[in-house]
């Protein structure tokens, strides 16, 4: 592959140019963040409010609307508006707080990823901006109102945007060097009539110089001084001078501030400068001429541009930030030469897609793909939070409560995060979520296999790393328990770049030995009684059990996992599976893959009827939890994912493969010979006269034909969309229990919460979500590698219609990739119906939301709508639809 992109990946993984230093890593929300929070009782919604942000520096990031930055947000650029009716400047997005919203945060506006490459030499997003009044208090008055059984109140149901009266805003970014990057803002007016707007693309340096933090190498505070009627320079301690050409239009202006709190505004107190962060609000809305500094200097610039734009206009304003001594003789008047590199760079961008996206798909599945990539892209972000600094407070400033070194993530005195990382979603979770990140780079692999790796790397270093191994979950609490899909995604991203030719066996390595830590962590934290079937925590299927796992069970009371332990049955497989492809280049691995496979049988065998019992229930043909309690054992018939992810669990081994690892193969010898007990779980196929294949998974081959039964029963599990998490009978037959005259009821729930247990978050009873489907789909694959055409079984349950394994997996991936897919020329697309979008394709439908689950029955997206990291899975799912493409062969 030679394409202009791959030559700059090339080119940055060697670390001869440096491609990726300016990107998308601007967040879209730092109010309301817990790094942010600096609250008595650590409320982080309410001590930095959205009505907060415009006048308040912030001390960990920065946020924006369209963003770009450094690699270390040091200078940021975004773009501002005003349509001439809001009561703010629009400089950020908008949305609830988790207690304002009936279903938890939620932004209440309207943007895309329409594109990106993983260089960020092309990147494109759009921002769609009311013409009328933004309804802000209406938003969160109207959906106070509303129970955990009303729809969430959007912004377009409140018929601001009725007529199409909103402007499209496309920022298009294009880079003509690594430090040279050239973005067009253009506008278009989608209403009925004329309209007013007021755009100001705005440059400005993360404030780093009032807290007298050392860190961050620069404590003097940076300048952005005019050296010309639209063209300033700027001069910062860790950057090269740069120059910023605004271009030059008919009552255009630049406008200069601080990006400092207005302290007199917020807290009554002293400003550090009489010009403040929130200058260009007071300026353009309020006509606030001396908000602005005259002698056009300062760490905030913003070009005006004011136009009227008429039904269908579109305009555009050319920005260029360039190092100085690239400078060269550029004007962004010379429109040529801009649009020619814009131009370029679309078109290398869509000759490196073409290498990646299958050649047999339909456009609309590209289109779909494309984006879905472009999501993942654009959700990075710098993210920063030195936790000993934010508990211990700055030296001159933001001094925490005391209370503080006894609340949320004490305990993580060492996490020193100071990196650009893939987030879940910019404004939602504008934070690492350890397992999130984990799916995340499956797709990101695809395209940036360097970066893939570097970002599973990051979480495994000893900066983020706890000492006694284990991962920060995610920044609110870092201390909670997620699934150990770490290593499973380590080994694929090792796989998929094996399949281009190439194998990283130091990154494999570097891996491996830092896992090894973490799954240490693991069995001493969730096997209390050493029986090999394990508890704990969230595990990820927090809400689709009878108790709250968050708060503890009853006194007395232990619950043995279903879903726990296939957790760690996966864990040990895959940690084998590492080790046995690590000893083909070093035999010592051999003997760690040993250790793994004996964890893997034993935690198979507690899981099939060893000396707990077990967990597989004979009368349902399925695994359940096990509560014990006063001396009893209960089953917990639940037919949820905490019963499929058993399937999970599955690994093959091949003896044509073992050839070269003696060591191993004489281990396993032993094993056979000697633990007859155990060797009931491993299934044996005769290949060739003298190799055989061993299969080792949690379910032998008549559980799995039952387990799949129920999975693929539509009464079920099987949605025309995927695999749902709680099984549909449940919605007539709920699952009820009685411990100690308290009566407990799971009942399916296809869409958003209806209780607030769990915190108003029990969005897993129902829904579709695609880590888990996508788990169970490459399980279903690898049964049919051993397997063959040896089990058939019927999909749908009851269609008389016989499908090997493969052809089933083919069979989700297509109802997956439904979820997107206009079932019909001009239709609405599944995940958009209930949105209030119309099915309008050219303004609505060809701007595709990747959210953070899916309704059960109908496929419509729910949760956080740009939830693009793990639902960017769907190029990968579309890809298996169309057979696997490397280096443009099928």
């Amino acid at each position: 592959m030679n394409t202009a992109e791959h030559q700059r990946l090339d080119e940055d993984e060697r670390r001869e140019r440096n491609w990726k230093r300016w990107g998308p890593y601007l967040s879209e929300r730092q109010w309301g963040t817990v790094r942010e929070d600096y609250s008595e009782g650590g409320n982080s919604w309410s001590d930095f409010p959205h009505d907060h942000a415009r006048s308040r520096a912030y001390r960990w990031g920065e946020d924006g609307l369209l963003g770009f930055s450094d690699r270390q947000c040091r200078m940021c650029f975004s773009v501002a508006l005003w349509n001439g009716n809001d009561t703010i400047l629009k400089e950020r997005l908008f949305g609830l707080t988790g207690p304002e919203g009936n279903h938890g945060e939620d932004v209440k506006e309207l943007y895309y990823y329409l594109d990106s490459t993983p260089t960020h030499s092309y990147a494109k997003a759009m921002y769609r901006y009311p013409q009328r009044r933004y309804p802000y208090r209406e938003l969160v008055a109207e959906n106070s109102k509303r129970g955990l059984n009303d729809r969430e109140y959007e912004l377009l149901d409140s018929g601001v945007l009725d007529e199409n009266r909103f402007f499209d805003v496309t920022a298009t970014y294009a880079k003509e060097s690594e430090n040279d990057v050239l973005i067009e803002i253009a506008v278009t007016n989608q209403g009925p009539e004329e309209h007013e707007i007021a755009v100001l693309p705005t440059l400005w340096f993360r404030n780093t110089w009032v807290w007298g933090c050392a860190h961050e190498g620069c404590t003097a505070k940076p300048t952005i001084q005019a050296i010309d009627s639209h063209v300033v320079q700027t001069r910062h301690d860790t950057l090269e001078p740069f120059v910023c050409s605004f271009e030059n239009q008919p009552g255009s202006e630049l406008l200069f501030t601080e990006n400092e709190t207005n302290m007199e505004e917020l807290f009554d107190g002293e400003n550090f400068s009489p010009y403040t962060k929130d200058a260009f609000h007071r300026y353009v809305i309020h006509g606030e001429k001396e908000s602005v500094n005259p002698k056009r200097h300062g760490t905030k610039v913003a070009g005006l541009y004011r136009w009227k734009l008429k039904p269908g206009e579109t305009q555009r304003v050319r920005v260029r930030l360039t190092i100085k001594d690239m400078a060269g003789e550029f004007h962004p008047d010379v429109a040529d030469e801009f649009d020619q590199i814009l131009q370029t760079r679309r078109e290398e961008a869509d000759a490196f897609y073409q290498t990646v996206l299958p050649s047999k798909a339909t456009d609309e599945q590209r289109l779909v793909s494309r984006q879905a990539y472009a999501g993942l892209m654009w959700t990075k972000q710098f993210y920063h939070y030195i936790v000993a600094d934010w508990l211990d407070g700055d030296r001159d400033v933001m001094t925490p409560p005391e209370a503080r070194h006894q609340g949320r993530n004490k305990d993580w005195r060492h996490l020193y995060a100071r990196d650009v990382l893939s987030m879940p979603d910019k404004w939602e979770y504008p934070w690492f979520a350890a397992w999130d990140l984990a799916f995340h780079m499956i797709p990101a692999a695809r395209i940036d296999p360097a970066f893939a790796k570097k970002q599973l790397m990051v979480l495994l270093r000893e900066w983020y790393m706890h000492p006694n191994g284990q991962l920060p979950a995610y920044e609110f609490y870092f201390d909670d328990v997620n699934p150990p899909v770490h290593a499973w995604a380590c080994l694929r991203v090792f796989q998929m770049e094996a399949e281009t030719g190439k194998r990283d066996y130091k990154f494999l390595s570097q891996a491996f030995q830092r896992l090894l830590l973490n799954f240490t962590w693991w069995v001493n934290r969730v096997d209390s009684n050493g029986d090999n079937v394990f508890a704990g925590g969230f595990l990820g299927l927090d809400n689709i059990g009878v108790f709250d796992r968050s708060k503890g069970l009853p006194e007395g009371a232990e619950l043995e996992q279903a879903d726990g332990t296939a957790w760690m049955a996966f864990y040990s497989g895959t940690m084998m599976s590492m080790a046995l492809e690590l000893a083909r280049h070093d035999r010592s691995y051999s003997d760690m893959a040993s250790k793994f496979l004996d964890h893997f049988i034993r935690i198979v065998d507690a899981m099939n009827g060893g000396e707990s019992g077990g967990l597989w229930d004979e009368e349902d043909g399925f695994y359940y939890d096990q509560l014990k309690i006063d001396g009893q054992t209960y089953p917990m018939r639940v037919k949820s994912l905490v019963g499929l992810l058993p399937l999970i669990a599955v690994e093959i081994l091949d003896e044509d493969l073992l050839d070269d690892l003696p060591g191993f193969r004489n281990r396993l010898e032993w094993f056979l010979n000697n633990r007859h007990d155990l060797v009931q779980h491993i299934t044996f196929c005769q290949t060739t006269k003298r190799h055989r294949r061993m299969l080792i998974s949690i379910p032998t081959k008549e559980r799995l034909e039952r387990v799949l039964k129920v999975l693929l029963d539509e009464s079920e599990f099987l949605s025309n969309y995927g695999i749902r998490s709680l099984s549909k009978k449940h919605e007539t037959e709920p699952f009820k229990v009685t411990v100690r005259g308290q009566e407990h009821t799971v009942a399916y729930v296809p869409g958003e919460s209806d209780s607030w247990m769990f915190g108003g978050n029990s969005n897993w009873r129902g829904p579709i979500w695609f880590p888990t489907n996508y788990l169970l789909i490459e399980a279903i694959e690898r049964y049919h590698e051993f397997y063959g055409d040896d089990i058939e079984i019927e999909c749908p349950v009851g269609s008389g219609q016989k499908m090997n394994l493969l052809q089933v997996a083919d069979e989700l991936n297509r109802r997956l990739s439904n979820i997107f897919l206009s079932p019909e020329e001009g239709g609405s697309r599944p995940c958009l119906t209930g949105s209030g979008m119309k099915s309008d394709e050219s303004l609505w439908q060809d701007q595709v939301l990747f959210y953070e689950y899916f309704h059960g029955d109908t496929g419509e997206g729910l949760g956080a709508s740009h939830q693009t990291g793990w639902t960017a899975l769907i190029a990968t799912c579309i890809e298996h639809l169309h057979g696997r493409i490397i280096e443009g062969v099928e």
